[in-house]
């Protein structure tokens, strides 16, 4: 039984992940120390094939059972939360990135870390192919995390040229479904959250914005393709549906039945007015594309927002035994 060590297991993918490797006979090793995830996302995994280890990696850690694949995903992921903790969320894509990929060479695992399309910034080529560079502000406010993905990214390449650790590189896209936090200020969240407790959408800018919609079970059969191909520069995993924001918002209340209004806000600084994955990559390499059309996800993930909202979650604008630990 092969193991795999994920970071920010507790996360919404990264629980999600945990959820996959499991199903396809893994022992999985969940290292988080809950910053920004939770244990309601992984309580049902309680189980002899799932440990949860509470462990910040920005320092160093190790783990003495042996282990065959690492999946770093630990990172604030939203920008509620990468602007709260800013420090931290630089020092998880730097030391925490340098502290697991040393695990990885210790044990001679094969290495995969989430790096996302915002390294990409706000792109002056449409839609983005892995080969584009970006146009990133290096000193914004949102600089904390992309900046936190481009270090890590080069750090994995210089793990891989230096040390021969076998890596991989995948670049994800807006992603959603079940565990994405209603109080996170993503896309998503927001909309369905505001649409359900009967509040105005909130729409920033004029809502010509585009994003890219990936379902999470898309999204994690993607990373797991990546995971067990050879492929070690980065590959991007999301969906290329280009929707604008005011588009998206009028789904979610068509799913969801809400009368809510739509109202715009400011745009605030440095978000990018486009974004769009070039997948043909992982369609050559990996045989994958997303499935699951937008209008189908909002209804696959309408009853977690549903009771997430029943417990009084509000939007946010703007187990076994432990391996040993030291």
């Amino acid at each position: 039984m092969p193991t795999s060590l994920v970071t920010g297991g507790a996360g919404f993918l990264g629980s999600h992940l945990c959820d996959e490797l499991l199903r396809r006979g893994h022992r999985v090793i969940c290292v988080d120390n809950l910053e920004t995830g939770s244990l309601n996302n992984i309580e049902h995994l309680r189980g002899d094939e799932f440990v949860h280890v509470n462990v910040d990696i920005i320092g160093p850690y190790f783990i003495d059972e042996p282990v065959d694949f690492v999946y770093h995903f630990a990172s604030p992921a939203s920008p509620i939360d990468y602007l709260r903790i800013p420090l931290q969320t630089l020092k998880v894509g730097s030391y925490g990135t340098h502290n697991t990929l040393g695990l990885a060479k210790r044990h001679r695992a094969r290495f995969l870390t989430a790096s996302t399309s915002e390294v990409y910034g706000d792109p002056q080529v449409h839609p983005q192919p892995e080969s584009y560079w970006g146009h990133v502000n290096p000193i914004g406010p949102r600089s904390v995390y992309d900046e936190a993905k481009r270090f890590s990214e080069a750090l994995v390449m210089a793990y891989h040229r230096y040390y021969k650790v076998d890596t991989r590189l995948v670049r994800i896209f807006n992603t959603y479904g079940p565990r994405l936090q209603s109080s996170d200020g993503r896309v998503i969240s927001n909309l369905m959250t505001q649409a359900l407790h009967g509040e105005d959408l909130t729409i920033y800018g004029d809502g010509s914005q585009t994003r890219s919609f990936c379902y999470v079970s898309d999204e994690v059969e993607g990373i797991l393709r990546l995971s067990r191909s050879e492929e070690h520069l980065p590959v991007n995993i999301g969906n290329p549906v280009e929707w604008t924001i005011l588009e998206c918002a009028r789904e979610i209340l068509e799913v969801t039945g809400s009368k809510s209004k739509i109202r715009f806000e400011p745009l605030p600084q440095d978000d990018p007015v486009q974004r769009r994955p070039d997948i043909t990559k992982a369609k050559r390499l990996l045989g994958w594309e997303p499935k699951i059309d937008l209008r189908t996800g909002l209804k696959l993930c309408l009853e977690y927002f549903r009771q997430s909202v029943e417990r009084g979650e509000k939007a946010t604008l703007a187990f076994s035994s432990q391996p040993q630990v030291r």
